[in-house]
């Protein structure tokens, strides 16, 4: 469960690049990512830091949505340090809980993308490790269905984002489409990403699949990590 939860970092940091917020909006995830993923690495009192302070907020204000959202990421990472210790019962507990703030997240704002991107890039990412596929199904559901939603947010201004903000996008979808076997949702997200960014490792990456229906975790997504423009 570590295992998921560290490759999971940089997934959920990149999707965060794609929000599409403007400077005047508060980006509550800018206040605590920086700890968290030092945290997910390793390092627990940047960890508890991270989860000290959104705990703080969420006193203040219980129905702030990316306070939750990140707050049971944290908790869904801390599940996987029991598993680790071989603690299976309260590392199924922390599971159900860290599930559940997520989704109590995107209930109070199923809009905001501060709460769909990282639920979604999470999920999707987790699931990859699991080693049953009828427990990472629902999983990939979900972290689809948050993808989807923020394409449909973004669809006005889509073609206007980055090579990275909609190629990691699409590559979700995509992929995630292609764990539950739905080659043919898989093969136009793919498609899309050969015709619109041509020359770039999403594209190559989407060459790849489409001739051999086959992708490593790390083609999947989380290129160029932070450098992409």
């Amino acid at each position: 469960m570590n295992q998921i939860l560290k490759s999971g970092i940089s997934v959920i940091g990149l999707g965060l690049v794609f929000l599409g917020l403007t400077a005047a909006e508060e980006r509550f995830d800018l206040r605590v990512r920086t700890d968290f993923f030092a945290g997910f690495a390793g390092d627990q009192q940047a960890l508890d830091r991270a989860m000290k302070l959104c705990e703080e907020e969420l006193a203040r204000n219980p129905a702030n949505a990316e306070a939750l959202v990140w707050h049971g990421s944290g908790v869904f990472f801390q599940s996987g340090q029991f598993f680790k210790a071989g603690d299976r019962a309260k590392g199924g507990e922390y599971r159900q809980r860290g599930l559940a703030e997520m989704d109590r997240a995107v209930q109070i704002a199923p809009d905001n993308l501060g709460v769909r991107i990282p639920r979604g890039a999470e999920l999707l990412t987790a699931s990859r490790y699991l080693p049953n596929p009828e427990m990472a199904r629902p999983l990939i559901e979900t972290g689809l269905a948050d993808f989807e939603h923020t394409l449909e947010i973004q669809k006005l201004y889509f073609d206007k984002l980055g090579t990275h903000q909609r190629g990691e996008l699409l590559i979700g979808l995509a992929d995630g489409y292609a764990r539950l076997g739905k080659d043919e949702q898989a093969t136009l997200y793919f498609e899309r990403i050969r015709a619109a960014l041509p020359g770039t490792p999403y594209a190559a990456n989407a060459d790849k699949w489409l001739a051999t229906k086959s992708l490593t975790p790390r083609e999947s997504g989380c290129i160029g990590c932070h450098v992409a423009k």
